[in-house]
């Protein structure tokens, strides 16, 4: 007896030693910016002191951190350069023009000293990254302090950040300041800025940045002295107090974001908006013939879409969003978006949409979009194609057919590569683009087709209200849908992300007449399917056959009973047939997913034409 109870206790002893260490994996670093910097416009350079509060909620003792600058990337012969120059397909925004920029024109950001905890420490300067050594860890479940001063220039606007753009806008202040490299459960994200994506800590961001009167400035976060700085920002009962002569500070904050970006110029018209029961909206641009008629009108569609996006796939949790020309075409930050603004009105309204989207699948959910470009890139392809074919009112059965030809190409070229790839590892921009925008769109287009319309929009809603401000990965995800739709997914996952074998279906073969008919289709392609078979007969009428494929463990729920189920497809067989009773009617035509909704290799051999093939008259 004593033996036994020396036994439970040990037992007992070693499971709650266990419990101590087993960690959840998906905590979350937090981290709080103060920075205040004083811009010479002159110059294009600006200092800058940063206050840094860092909590460590892992359960790893830290003895490093890393600091991202990413203005150091626009120098000649820097990885992002050479990278540039070296691809295959580079891109025309940058090419070799990084290469040709003068002493005056690139960027960079130096740290002039750093402490930790009061106290000075080691850092290197290694291209984009600060390396910083710790004289003292920051322990599991811990805030430090990091104290920075730091300088910086403005480089030339080539690749989403800069000064002077192509449409004459001063400052597209992204990537501006040294940012906190992420750490997760996957250990420091602290990569090379070459271009591509990006990863960042869930922080709380008051900034001031002081720069000339005439300047007007928007982006992340809210204004917090808006009778000083005026330019529409103060409230209607306020009014707009005399700036001192020279220079004003502007002072934002911004409540859990990953990152902070602002824009300047003295020509810049601010108008705003606002959503029903929803975020304000702020529009910054350059009146002028190519701009003001557009942007006029743009308020009333960004509402719309902002709606339309609130109700379908989550609410915005924010009481702002900022749409500011800029830029070098679209691209997403938090709270707000930089586009360049001398387009058409479908176009303007279409990149306003596209970038407004990031925010849900990148700023509130916020991916690693370097690891999983295509849960950012292709989600917010898919969610906006949607949406403007609702506020445009389009009326395309399919809106998602171009994305589905996107990838086609891709598929039936040589440059394909996983989706796994890590953002800056394609080997062409080509392959990444596709890759991250046509794929990742056509992976929901797919999951909507296996799922049924309704299971996958409750299962969006679900992943964004369980997953924000959480950084889900690519498991998180297919587990919603999973939960949702209670099918098995994995299989899907792994075929579609994993690799890059292909869909192909074809109908082999119609035999039979005068009533009974034997349809035997062939599995061509190596990637599985469940299938859709529509038989039309001659008559005008038509029936909707369904095969599940067997490792769903279940069916598809479709909102039209007038459905026939058959047998599951065991993944491993190459044909299936099946028997159409037709009480009399002649077939006319049998044809694999009818709508079009999967990316099928080779979309001819989807349709028998019964009448062509049997040389049959319906006459």
């Amino acid at each position: 007896m004593i033996r036994l109870k020396q036994t439970l206790l040990f037992a007992a002893g070693m499971l709650m030693a266990f419990s101590a260490l087993a960690q959840p994996d998906r905590w979350q670093q937090a981290i709080k910016y103060e920075m205040e910097i004083d811009m010479n416009v002159e110059t294009n350079q600006f200092t800058g002191v940063q206050k840094v509060k860092y909590t460590n909620n892992s359960p790893d003792t830290l003895t490093k951190v890393f600091y991202h600058l990413y203005f150091n990337a626009f120098q000649p012969n820097s990885m992002m350069d050479v990278r540039s120059r070296s691809i295959m397909d580079p891109d025309r925004r940058v090419g070799s023009r990084i290469n040709a920029l003068s002493e005056d024109e690139i960027g960079y950001q130096k740290v002039k000293s750093l402490k930790h905890n009061g106290k000075k420490v080691e850092f290197e300067t290694v291209g984009t990254i600060l390396e910083v050594t710790l004289d003292q860890p920051i322990m599991p479940n811990t805030t430090v302090s990091f104290d920075m001063e730091f300088e910086a220039q403005v480089p030339l606007q080539i690749r989403r950040t800069g000064r002077d753009n192509e449409e004459g806008i001063e400052y597209s202040m992204a990537q501006w300041y040294p940012k906190m490299a992420e750490y997760d459960y996957q250990g420091w994200h602290s990569n090379p800025y070459i271009g591509r994506e990006f990863h960042g800590i869930w922080g709380d961001f008051d900034v001031k940045i002081t720069i000339d009167e005439n300047y007007v400035l928007g982006g992340t976060g809210y204004v917090q002295n808006p009778a000083e700085v005026g330019h529409g920002y103060q409230l209607e009962n306020q009014k707009t107090m005399k700036p001192k002569k020279g220079k004003i500070t502007w002072h934002f904050k911004a409540p859990q974001v990953i990152d902070f970006m602002w824009a300047a110029d003295p020509d810049f018209k601010h108008i705003k908006a606002q959503v029903p029961n929803g975020a304000e909206l702020h529009f910054l641009f350059q009146p002028g013939e190519n701009t003001s008629e557009n942007w006029e009108k743009l308020p009333e569609y960004t509402i719309k879409a902002m709606e339309y996006a609130n109700k379908t796939f989550g609410k915005y949790p924010y009481k702002q969003f900022s749409v500011i020309q800029g830029g070098d075409g679209g691209m997403e930050y938090p709270m707000s978006t930089l586009i360049t603004g001398e387009r058409s009105f479908p176009s303007l309204v279409g990149v306003t949409v596209h970038e407004m989207f990031h925010s849900w699948y990148q700023g509130v959910l916020a991916t690693n979009e370097s690891l999983y470009p295509w849960m950012d890139e292709g989600f917010t392809t898919f969610a906006s194609a949607e949406t403007m074919n609702v506020i445009m009112e389009e009326g395309d059965d399919n809106p998602q057919a171009g994305n589905i030809r996107g990838y086609l190409s891709l598929a039936q070229s040589q440059y394909e590569e996983p989706m796994t790839t890590h953002s800056d590892h394609y080997n062409t921009n080509f392959a990444y683009g596709r890759a991250a925008y046509s794929k990742g769109s056509v992976f929901l287009t797919q999951l909507r087709y296996i799922l049924g319309e309704e299971t996958f929009c409750k299962g969006m809603r679900r992943y964004f209200n369980t997953w924000k401000f959480k950084h889900p990965n690519a498991n998180d995800f297919i587990r919603i849908m999973e939960k949702q739709s209670g099918l098995e997914l994995d299989w899907y996952k792994e075929y579609w992300v994993n690799s890059t074998k292909t869909i192909d279906y074809a109908v082999g073969s119609v035999l039979g007449a005068d009533g009974n008919y034997y349809v035997t289709l062939k599995k061509i392609g190596d990637m599985p399917m469940p299938v859709e078979v529509t038989v039309k007969y001659a008559d005008g009428s038509s029936q909707l056959y369904y095969i599940p494929l067997r490792i769903m463990r279940g069916e598809k729920n479709f909102a039209d009973n007038d459905v026939i189920t058959l047998a599951d497809w065991p993944w491993v067989n190459s044909d299936y047939t099946f028997e159409v009773a037709t009480d009399g009617k002649k077939i006319s035509e049998v044809v694999i997913d009818n709508n079009e909704q999967t990316a099928d290799m080779e979309r001819s051999n989807n349709v028998f034409d019964v009448a062509a093939k049997m040389k049959v008259s319906f006459e």
